[in-house]
């Protein structure tokens, strides 16, 4: 019999389509050489790699499961691997391309008029127009319904007001996707770099993702004009579509960033000895490695039949709910517990367990911490709603 894959024990490789390899190969290659020979460095220094960007849109990552405009058309089981690919590099290479597609070019393809469309996302496929975000505000948090941001009308241009905060990309989006209250409900707005009034700085002291731009947006009575405005957006369900989209890309990072801890306590554990003989050959590592083994096992399934759900058109939101709340979980005791069997050379960023943990940190948290996403669920189990 030919020895299991550690890193995929249910060979699930054998599940994907040729062209699903093929992403997953060409990804995880430029992850292999571009990212994780500098992660280290650039998380230390706090720098996102601004010039990988072009590669990225190259490789056709930018906007990759959307149709036309210069985008590849790839299926959702696609999308997913390369954001676990690039997960295993680090969440927030994924955040960047999460961001701009699934948060920014997903409702200018969606909600936008054709003239938008034709602006924007040929230039934002092609790595040259950068996009981010605005929905959570720093009242809102977890309660996007409680959002302070407003637009109103003035003659044929809308003014808006409010502040936007843990923005991925602001500082450096040409474009920002900004959701405000306006007299027929929440709607969407393309608001550009420079217009008068509005104010991208970036937010600094992370202990999590340093290698990412995370950024406040303040408006203030910045003019946009009705053909910035998204026209087919109306009310919560817009943006909250567009999460939707970003949540089920990050429950496949997930397993990436869980894939990067075990691979790498598995080097760890033969190489070190204590006692005499190797980690590995002990029972207390052994079992903790099977654990992380079956729990990666467990999230590979729940994603890849997600996309599989999700490509047939019958997505509920509530399973994406479900699959980050449980493969974002796994990924952070995995990586917690890596972290903890490499010893005291797990706290430096020469090993990658500490730096995923942290950025789990994060990830655990937006586009909808843990307890929301249970909550999701509790209200499918019980048709009750706790919030």
């Amino acid at each position: 019999m030919n020895a299991l894959n550690p890193l995929d024990l249910y060979d699930i490789r054998s599940e994907l389509s040729d062209e699903e390899q093929m992403v997953q190969d060409t990804v995880g290659r430029f992850v292999d050489e571009k990212v994780l020979p500098n992660i280290g460095e650039w998380f230390e220094n706090d720098y996102f790699p601004k010039e990988l960007i072009p590669e990225i849109a190259e490789l056709g990552l930018l906007g990759s499961s959307l149709e036309g405009y210069g985008c590849a058309g790839l299926n959702s089981v696609s999308y997913g691997l390369i954001c676990q690919e690039l997960e295993r590099g680090d969440s927030g290479l994924r955040s960047f391309v999460s961001v701009q597609s699934s948060l920014c070019m997903f409702p200018i393809h969606a909600y936008g008029s054709e003239e938008q469309k034709e602006k924007w996302l040929p230039a934002m496929a092609r790595g040259e127009k950068i996009g981010c975000f605005g929905l959570t505000e720093p009242h809102g948090g977890s309660d996007p319904s409680n959002m302070k941001t407003t637009a109103k009308k003035k003659g044929d241009d809308w003014v808006l007001n409010g502040a936007k905060m843990w923005i991925t990309n602001g500082s450096i989006a040409d474009v920002a996707i900004v959701w405000a209250k306006t007299e027929n409900g929440v709607e969407g707005f393309l608001v550009e770099k420079g217009m008068k009034g509005f104010d991208a700085p970036e937010i600094k002291h992370k202990m999590s993702l340093k290698a990412s731009i995370t950024s406040s947006l303040y408006f203030d009575n910045v003019v946009v004009p009705e053909a910035n405005r998204l026209p087919k957006a109306k009310g919560l369900k817009a943006p909250l579509s567009c999460l939707t989209q970003a949540r089920y890309g990050i429950t496949w990072g997930g397993i990436g960033a869980a894939q990067a801890c075990l691979k790498e306590v598995l080097d760890y554990s033969a190489d070190r000895k204590l006692f005499g003989r190797p980690l590995n050959q002990t029972q207390a590592t052994q079992l903790r490695l099977a654990e992380m083994g079956r729990q990666i096992t467990l999230a590979q399934l729940m994603s890849l039949r997600l996309g599989r759900i999700k490509d047939a058109g019958r997505l509920n939101p509530s399973q994406v709910s479900l699959a980050k709340w449980n493969n974002i979980r796994m990924a952070m005791d995995i990586a917690r517990d890596a972290r903890d069997l490499l010893g005291g050379a797990g706290i430096t960023t020469e090993h990658s367990p500490i730096r995923h943990m942290l950025n789990l940190e994060s990830v655990i948290t937006y586009e909808g911490t843990e307890t929301i996403h249970q909550l999701i669920i509790g209200r499918e189990l019980t048709g009750e709603m706790a919030f």
